[in-house]
């Protein structure tokens, strides 16, 4: 198998992985309709044990060109979100509070259509971009350090660039707050 279709194959577990794992319980089963997702977990990592974060960059909702690079200097919450998401939705207004409050933010919006995508935001007052990336590709670069594996998924990237903790599921202001915070990068 060539390494490209390797890389596509991965992407496309990877993505099957993030986007069945939105749901009410951790476990798979008849009652979840198969669906996972997380349960709040949060994994903070030392300061010398950080991974840079990676290269983040697509086209956002509205079609500019977006890039985690375009926030390098401070500290950044970037949030894993689909529109069909029930635990997106719960977060929604704690994320957008978040970004009005001087806090970076960045999203990645999966398994979505643009329509859907755009709605949301607009719905929930979201005013920070998101990177559109319907196939989920996008989450692959978290595969070395802390990989997405529910949606919604929050990484929050230090002032260095790198990768200082990762929420698994729902979150809220509050938290984000503590870990930015934690981070050394508030």
């Amino acid at each position: 198998m060539t390494a490209r279709r390797l890389l596509l194959a991965a992407a496309a577990l990877l993505v099957g992985v993030a986007v069945s794992a939105c749901a009410s319980s951790t476990q798979a089963d008849e009652t979840t309709g198969g669906y996972v997702s997380g349960d709040g977990t949060i994994t903070s990592v030392d300061p010398a044990d950080r991974a840079p974060a990676p290269e983040l960059a697509g086209e956002s909702l509205g079609g500019d060109p977006v890039a985690l690079s375009d926030f390098a200097g401070s500290p950044v919450v970037v949030n894993v979100w689909g529109s069909w998401c029930a635990d997106c939705r719960e977060e929604a207004s704690d994320l957008a509070a978040l970004a009005d409050s001087g806090v970076e933010v960045l999203g990645i919006n999966i398994r979505d259509s643009r329509d859907a995508a755009l709605a949301y935001d607009e719905n929930y007052g979201i005013t920070y971009p998101s990177i559109y990336d319907p196939s989920g590709e996008t989450l692959l670069g978290f595969r070395d350090s802390l990989p997405a594996i529910a949606v919604p998924t929050t990484y929050v990237i230090d002032s260095d660039g790198r990768v200082a903790a990762r929420v698994v599921g729902a979150t809220s202001e509050a938290t984000l707050r503590g870990l930015v915070e934690d981070a050394g990068a508030a």
